[in-house]
């Protein structure tokens, strides 16, 4: 099947714009979507939601997008929701929807077809014990599976053959199995794998379950269907297959014939750190970290390889192309972050791709990236932004996230826009995060937005403390208020005693040599400051309200933040909640009341930084209340687009309309504040 388009890149010289063939697909460029489980599924189909998340990165130029992250070949292969449930026929038409929509744009599309084995669930979904080849227990799933019989491995290989069936009945263009932690991979590593028959033992017997599959599967589908396999190179880790053994597997596999490419990955799934650093690499891992690896790996085997590992922009893609990595580069974080990525390449505007500041928000909230509002809810938001009837004099007040982000949207919309803001900078709170060292790449989210509205024309004023009567000087029919919080220490008994996260981190406040830090948000901040200060040689203790470190956080992160508070041997006190500061000769004493046994604890410092969230700024938005014509109330129909009204009625001549957003409402994160801005201005 030939997939090009007119705008593929055959008189390119672009590496990334190369076609390639894979099996009988010419596919137009070298840039793809590796399969993940986007939660986007309706009972296990891919529904509508589903759908158009896929057709945007389809229309914005890829090369092919893969889908079905775990999809479910059996019964007994459920995590308990969000996975594609392609153990029966019912599927079929929805593949063909998906696929019609899919290639209309150009692109391919490919399913992922799985069986987790031990990685499944007996608590959810079926309520089906989880089979796997041994009795070998997974630490993050904690279940216990059942050692598989001879009427299990024929049951499930005839699986996979009839979910591949599905699939190419579907219209789809391909399909890929995984090794890794799901059913095959277990059956070749020696950590999970602890039989004495036919499928345990010598690296032979061990690669016999997953050749039974993929010759099923052939059987099923024919010769001209692609079929690939994300493959682990290397487990690092002593009892699994080194990189050695996985080559080893990866030459029995090529000469058996069934398969036709490699999706290469790293490493194992099955702890949160796992996942962390090897399998999903993320803010704490440094760009791209396993290609090198990949790229021997492709020098030793015959078929296509395809890698998606923190390849988060076009310049190492490019790279990886060039250098001969890779034939293919999986983009799939990058294209939450920007589904037009391909596209803004071929127009000569790279430079204006959303850049995927490695966050992991996408695996917090599931393919919601931490500032592009529009990826997953693709049914709800546009990811192009309108031109309003009306052009209106639009001002924003505040230049952090949310404000940036609104005076984009309503310049995006044609509107004439101010953006007033207090400091010397645009960022607000993101400048804050991003001093701390883990989460320096956080930038990118302000660097973009500084790029675009610079671009649309909108007027700057940094420096500008704006109240009431310089907002109205700008004759504004709209107002946005986005000014934020300040860290909230009101409520505190001995507040002036006390130092925010804040003052420690842009370095306001010197940190002195023993300090306390408390956190009552489970977010990043205050574990980012401890850490900071413990890596420049301070005494460094943490109090947390929670049972838990940053239990508000994506899982990559609480992990990472663990380990690395463990590292650095900072001392943690959990169940805690602050309720006085005194001050004595000889410094701070912190007094706290345990959550559960309502005791009442005192530690002593040197400081004492505290991290409660924010209270809201909002003295220049009750100011402008009484004198605008909605009384600053915002209609949340219209903001959710409940209301069946096309957007906000203009206000009457000499009026203006008045919303606020962000922090300056409640202390929420950077994602809520980008998320209700754009909201609001796309219906502006």
């Amino acid at each position: 099947m030939n997939i090009t388009s007119p705008q593929a890149g055959e008189t390119s010289t672009d590496p990334i714009l190369q076609p390639f063939h894979l099996k009988g697909l010419m596919l137009r460029n070298r840039i793809v979507s590796t399969s993940h489980a986007s939660m986007l599924d309706d009972g296990g189909l891919p529904l509508e939601r589903y759908q158009r998340y896929h057709e945007e990165k389809a229309r914005g130029g890829l090369a092919m997008t893969m889908a079905g992250g775990s999809a479910m070949t059996s019964a007994d292969s459920s995590w308990g929701g969000g996975q594609l449930d392609i153990s029966s026929d019912r599927i079929v038409p929805h593949l063909q929807s998906l696929s019609q929509r899919v290639h209309r744009h150009g692109a391919a599309v490919m399913c992922q077809v799985s069986h987790l084995g031990r990685r499944a669930t007996a608590y959810a979904g079926n309520w089906l014990a989880p089979v796997a080849p041994s009795r070998v227990r997974e630490t993050r799933n904690r279940n216990f599976p059942k050692e598989m019989d001879a009427a299990d491995i024929s049951r499930i290989v005839n699986d996979y053959a009839n979910a591949a069936r599905r699939c190419r009945e579907g219209d789809l263009d391909g399909i890929e199995t995984v090794t890794g932690g799901h059913l095959i991979g277990q059956f070749l590593s020696r950590r999970t794998n602890r039989r004495t028959d036919g499928f345990g033992g010598s690296l032979e017997n061990r690669a016999r379950f997953g050749l039974m599959v993929h010759e099923a599967i052939r059987r099923a589908v024919g010769d001209d269907f692609a079929v690939g396999i994300r493959f682990v190179i290397d487990e690092a880790v002593d009892d699994g297959s080194d990189f050695e053994e996985c080559l080893a597997f990866a030459r029995l596999f090529e000469r058996e014939g069934h398969i036709d490419f490699f999706n290469c990955i790293f490493g194992r799934m099955d702890t949160d750190l796992a996942l962390a650093e090897e399998n999903m690499p993320g803010m704490f891992s440094r760009s791209a970290p396993f290609l090198p690896l990949v790229g021997q790996f492709k020098r030793e085997i015959r078929l296509p390889v395809i890698h998606a590992g923190g390849i988060r922009d076009i310049a190492t893609a490019r790279h990886a192309i060039r250098e001969n990595l890779v034939d293919l580069v999986g983009m799939t974080r990058a294209h939450i972050a920007d589904p037009h990525i391909v596209n803004k390449v071929m127009r000569g505007e790279e430079d204006r791709i959303r850049p995927c500041v490695g966050a992991s928000y996408c695996l917090y909230k599931k393919v919601h990236c931490i500032h592009n509002p529009a990826s997953g809810h693709e049914t709800t938001v546009s990811h192009v932004i309108s031109r309003a009837e009306t052009p209106r004099r639009v001002v924003v007040v505040g230049g952090g996230p949310g404000g940036m982000e609104a005076a984009r949207v309503a310049a995006e919309r044609g509107h004439h826009v101010t953006l007033l803001e207090a400091g010397a900078r645009l960022g607000g709170q993101v400048l804050v995060a991003a001093s701390a060292s883990d989460r320096k790449d956080l930038i990118g989210i302000v660097d973009w937005r500084s790029d675009e509205l610079a671009r649309l024309g909108v007027d700057i004023r940094l420096n500008a403390y704006a109240d009431a009567e310089v907002v109205l000087a700008a004759k504004p029919e709209a107002v946005i208020v986005a000014t934020g919080g300040i860290p909230d220490l009101e409520w505190l008994d001995g507040a002036e005693h006390c130092d925010s996260v804040w003052d420690v981190l842009t370095g306001v406040v010197p940190a002195k040599d023993d300090v306390l830090v408390y956190d009552e948000t489970g977010r990043q901040a205050a574990v980012s400051c401890a850490l900071h200060l413990a890596r420049l040689g301070h005494a460094v203790s943490l109090a947390i309200v929670d049972d838990t470190l940053a239990v508000e956080t994506p899982y990559p992160d609480r992990v990472s933040f663990r380990k690395r508070i463990s590292e650095l041997g900072i001392r943690i006190v959990s169940d805690v909640r602050l309720v006085r500061a005194v001050r004595q000769s000889s410094g701070i004493v912190a007094r706290f009341r345990h959550e559960l046994t309502g005791r009442e604890i005192e530690m002593s410092t040197a400081q004492l930084i505290v991290e409660r969230g924010t209270a809201p700024v909002e003295d220049v938005y009750q100011e402008l209340r009484p004198r605008s014509s909605n009384d600053g109330v915002t209609d949340i129909a219209l903001m959710t687009g409940a209301s069946t009204e096309g957007g906000e009625n203009p206000p009457a001549t000499g009026s203006f309309i008045l919303h606020r957003i962000g922090d300056a409402v409640a202390s929420r994160d950077i994602y809520s504040s980008i998320y209700e801005a754009y909201r609001l201005c796309s219906r502006l």
